[in-house]
C-alpha cells in the first residue's frame, strides 16, 4: 500500500462510498501478507518510498506465481528482478502488461506515471558490452520507480575518446551509474570528470584474475576519485535504486 492508496481508502470511508468494514476490508494486509512460505511487506512504500521488489532467484515459479497475484491486486508499479523465462512463464496470463526482459533479466509492470520532473535523468553508463545485462537491470530498476534514464554503453577506458565524446549528456545527469568489469576502471575516471553522485557497479566480466569481479571491486572501493558509491558485484537493482533515491532528492 502507498499513502496515496490509503488516503483514497479513507476519503471514500469519509465521503459514506463505503463503510467501516468494507475500509478495513481493503486494508486488511497491512501492513504485511503472510503467504507462508513469504510474507509481503505492504508498509515499505509507506516506509521507504517504493514497494516490494520481487527477488526471483531461488523462488519457484508457483511461488512467483503466489506473489504476482497478490502485488497485482495493489495496483502499483511491479518489478521482479533476477527472473528466468519459467517464472515469466508461469505469470504471463495474469496481466497482458507484464514485460520480460532476458537482458536485465527483469519482469516489469508500470501502471503509475512517474511524478518526477522529466529534465532530471540518471545516466547508465558502462565500461563494456558485456556489461549491459547488469546495466540494464539499473536502467530497468530506475524506470519501474519513475525516472528518466539515459543509456551510454561502451565508452571504457581502452578508448576513452567514446567516453569524453559523451561527457557533456553525462554531466547533465543527475546521478550517475557506472558499470564495468575487468580492472574496473571507469568510475574513477568518471569521478574525475564530473560533479554528480557516481554509483559504481563491478561486474563479473573479465579473465580468471578478475576473481569473477573482485579485482573490478577492489578497484572501486579503492578509487582516488570522490563522490563515488560502490555496491555488490553484479548488482544493478542495488545500483539503480540508489540513484533513483539521488534523484528524488
Amino acid at each position: 500500500m502507498s499513502p496515496d492508496s490509503i488516503a483514497r481508502i479513507l476519503d471514500r470511508y469519509k465521503t459514506g462510498e463505503i463503510d467501516l468494514e468494507a475500509a478495513l476490508g481493503e486494508m486488511k494486509d497491512f501492513p504485511d501478507k503472510d503467504m507462508g512460505f513469504a510474507v509481503l511487506d505492504s508498509h515499505r512504500e509507506i516506509r521507504v518510498g517504493y514497494p516490494e521488489v520481487v527477488y526471483c532467484a531461488g523462488k519457484s515459479p508457483a511461488q512467483f506465481r503466489g506473489i504476482l497475484e497478490y502485488l497485482l491486486s495493489k495496483g502499483t508499479n511491479l518489478l521482479a528482478t533476477r527472473a528466468a523465462e519459467s517464472h515469466f512463464e508461469a505469470v504471463r496470463d495474469l496481466s497482458p502488461d507484464l514485460v520480460f526482459d532476458p537482458v536485465s533479466r527483469t519482469i516489469t509492470l508500470k501502471r503509475v506515471a512517474s511524478s518526477l520532473v522529466a529534465a532530471s535523468y540518471i545516466a547508465v553508463v558502462t565500461a563494456g558490452t558485456s556489461d549491459i545485462p547488469v546495466a540494464e537491470e539499473a536502467a530497468v530498476t530506475a524506470e519501474v520507480f519513475g525516472n528518466r534514464v539515459e543509456r551510454i554503453y561502451d565508452v571504457g577506458v581502452a578508448g576513452l575518446h567514446r567516453l569524453l565524446s559523451r561527457i557533456d549528456l553525462i554531466r547533465g545527469a543527475k546521478a550517475i551509474v557506472a558499470v564495468a568489469g575487468m580492472e574496473g576502471a571507469l568510475p574513477s575516471v568518471l569521478g574525475g570528470l564530473v560533479d554528480k553522485p557516481i554509483v559504481a557497479v563491478p561486474t563479473s566480466v573479465g579473465y580468471g584474475a578478475s576473481f569473477g569481479g573482485l579485482s573490478a571491486l577492489l578497484t572501486m572501493l579503492n578509487g582516488c576519485a570522490a563522490g563515488v558509491t560502490v555496491v555488490n558485484i553484479d548488482n544493478g537493482f542495488g545500483a539503480g535504486y540508489y540513484a533513483s533515491m539521488i534523484n528524488r532528492i
